[in-house]
């Protein structure tokens, strides 16, 4: 099964990355951009057929590798479940 998962960072959350995009989109004279967020997208490929089964072991990857709990919220998408 192929998972998608985004993480982003949670609102309240300093995003450095998100301001220097945003102030580079101003340095190209792109206007009318009041904010940007930056997060990533990681695909993962799982050998597990049973869907409840696939959605724990994401929750798990998520949880203890992908994303950080404490400044971070994640979501995923199982592709056939």
């Amino acid at each position: 099964m192929k998972a998608r998962v985004t993480v982003t960072l949670k609102t309240g959350v300093l995003d450095p990355q998100g301001k220097a995009i945003a102030h580079a989109l101003g340095s190209l004279g792109i206007d009318g951009v009041d904010g940007v967020r930056q997060g990533k997208y990681i695909e993962v490929e799982l050998a597990e057929t049973d869907p409840e089964r696939a959605k724990a072991t994401l929750e798990r990857i998520c949880k203890e590798l992908l994303a950080n709990p404490v400044i971070e919220n994640y979501r995923y998408e199982l592709e056939g479940a």
